[in-house]
């Protein structure tokens, strides 16, 4: 090609620019752009102009510099290593990054997200002349001490085995593998793969979303519970704790892998992330939580495009996970600050703006990105899930706003998070007036079978009591609680009990931050018990004044902080104490009214 037809770029605006001749040049390609080869994508062509959007910064790039071709979509490298790793938005390894260039990162970094010299110790499960299909598992090696990385056959290829490797050392780039397909062509099988980002990885079957994912937080465990496959949206204005809603999800749910994605947040946020993850202990083996745990930075400063690409970043290594069998939760935070990156670079196109200036295909691409959650058979015939758990901005924590609207219509649990709770320091600060799981038929069985219990039922009769304690506060706002009968003052009291008592969980308690399924349940039952109790007297016709013991109260209240996780026996304690003190009350009753 000569000088005068070479790609170059023609125009520059903002992270959006645009090239001219670009002959031979697909849309979605990645390219490198400028003299120090800066990563963008293609977006749209004309002819042979193009536009692209930039995921580095673009100063100091000119009219005319070069723009090359990779050949490819936007992908990320799959293999080993990804685990205990730390990423940018278009995967590029921030710590040897910094090892190499220092706090700050020059433009045009090009760098291999894994490591090609680490050596790995394989275990081969094929041999020479087996037939394999796509995505089967040929070898496996300990990635780390938690999670086994099962090599897969890409899900493109099928064939027999030509030839294959020997049990023992191999680097990233190594070939363990050659399969000859049906149509005689050889393929060459390594522990690393390319996949585009945007294109959802295949599965076998998707099966219903129908098993717990149990967080160890008892106002989603029990009253908005998430299932393994299951999408969810924590929407919450600023300081309300979405942040740390996704914290206490990702240290302590029993998923086995995690994918944290800081889209667009602030950096003291990330830095918190970055700094306390890595010195986290994982509840259910006791080793450090980040040999399950892959982090993704893109902070508010960052390149505005490399924040739309993260999602898909994300999403895809969490899919590389579940292809192996293993349950993964991808936490997004937060997806409005990837709208409004796709509101930016909407605006730089000139495209037509929808509500509040939002692209008009806002709404598909939030159902793109959720519809890549799901409990699956794999190709190999494993089960595996990626829940998807993003957290949504809205300005002045208005649920109206688009995108919250939008992420509502493809969610099945939504938590809304309340200004008003956040402030009286009710954490986490679930309106549960506002928000609901749409899980909870599906799960009924599964807490039928860990625990032998109608979880559903106890749940629906404590949140009518919530919803009642509602309802009577509005007529004592008006006219005091004074003038309420007996048994409604007993509801404002027993809800009080499930709100501070119950809903409110403690985060920096080392007793109540994490609390087992099976506890979570008895408490709740605890309640239930003293409820009717109390109940019961009172429709005796014993003065509430009398029902209402402080002693007992307050007992049940501080349980969460008083009584150990692993103490059953103290919580049957307590509901011998609370069941003597109201068996005196109800003698003593008797005895006067004879």
């Amino acid at each position: 090609m000569s000088d005068q037809n070479k790609a170059v770029i023609s125009a520059i605006n903002g992270p959006v620019i645009r090239g001219a001749h670009l002959q031979g040049f697909a849309v979605h390609e990645m390219v490198r752009v400028g003299e120090d080869g800066r990563l963008g994508e293609i977006i749209s062509l004309d002819g042979t102009d193009a536009v692209i959007q930039v995921y580095e910064q673009t100063e100091g790039l000119k009219v005319g510099d070069p723009i090359g071709s990779t050949g490819m979509p936007l992908s990320v490298r799959l293999g080993p290593g990804l685990l205990t790793n730390m990423f940018d938005g278009i995967e590029r390894p921030l710590e040897r990054i910094e090892d190499d260039y220092g706090s700050f990162m020059p433009t045009g970094v090009q760098m291999e997200a894994l490591s090609t010299e680490r050596t790995w110790e394989m275990h081969f499960t094929i041999k020479e002349g087996d037939a394999v299909t796509a995505g089967q598992i040929i070898a496996t090696t300990q990635e780390t001490s938690l999670i086994e990385h099962r090599v897969m056959v890409p899900p493109q290829i099928s064939g027999d085995v030509v030839s294959c490797g020997r049990d023992g050392s191999y680097r990233l780039e190594d070939v363990l593998a050659t399969v000859r397909d049906a149509n005689g062509v050889l393929h060459e099988l390594k522990m690393v793969q390319e996949w585009p980002v945007r294109r959802p990885r295949p599965t076998k079957v998707r099966q219903a979303t129908n098993e717990l994912l149990v967080t160890g937080q008892r106002v989603l465990d029990v009253f908005f519970p998430i299932a393994k496959g299951g999408t969810v949206a924590i929407p919450g204005g600023f300081g309300t704790g979405k942040t740390m809603l996704q914290h206490q999800i990702a240290k302590f749910c029993d998923a086995e892998v995690i994918v944290y994605i800081g889209c667009g947040e602030r950096g003291n946020e990330m830095t918190d992330v970055l700094d306390s993850f890595p010195t986290l202990i994982d509840p259910h083996t006791g080793e450090n939580l980040m040999n399950r745990t892959i982090l993704i930075a893109n902070t508010s400063n960052m390149p505005v495009a490399a924040r739309e690409a993260s999602i898909y970043t994300g999403i895809t290594m969490a899919e590389y996970y579940r292809d192996m069998g293993y349950h993964v939760a991808l936490m997004a935070d937060s997806t409005s600050r990837w709208a409004e990156a796709l509101r930016e670079i909407s605006g730089r196109l000139e495209e037509m703006p929808a509500e509040e200036g939002y692209p008009a295909y806002l709404s598909s691409r939030i159902a793109q990105f959720y519809e890549r959650a799901g409990r699956v058979e794999t190709l190999s015939g494993a089960k595996g899930s990626v829940t998807l758990i993003g957290a949504v901005s809205p300005a002045g924590g208005d649920f109206s706003e688009p995108v919250t609207e939008a992420t509502k219509r493809y969610v099945k649990t939504f938590l809304g998070l309340d200004k008003e709770l956040a402030y009286s320091r009710h954490y986490p600060s679930i309106n549960w007036m506002n928000s609901y799981s749409g899980y909870t038929t599906l799960l009924a069985n599964d807490y039928m079978d860990k625990l032998d219990v109608d979880v559903m039922a106890l749940r629906n009769k404590m949140l009518n009591l919530l919803m009642e304690e509602s309802r009577l506060n509005d007529i004592v706002s008006l006219v005091g609680a004074d003038v309420l009968p007996d048994d409604q003052r007993l509801i404002l009291d027993i809800a009080r009990v499930i709100r501070v008592g119950y809903l409110q969980q403690n985060s920096f308690d080392p007793i109540d931050t994490y609390v087992p399924l099976e506890k979570q349940v008895k408490m709740l039952q605890i309640i239930d018990h003293l409820y009717e109790r109390c109940n019961e007297l009172v429709e005796a016709h014993v003065p509430l004044r009398i029902v209402h013991d402080d002693a007992i109260f307050d007992e049940v209240i501080m349980m969460k902080y008083h009584i150990p996780n692993d103490d059953p026996e103290a919580l049957e304690a307590l509901l011998e104490a609370i069941d003597a003190r109201y068996d005196a009350i109800k003698m003593e009753n008797q005895s006067e009214a004879s």
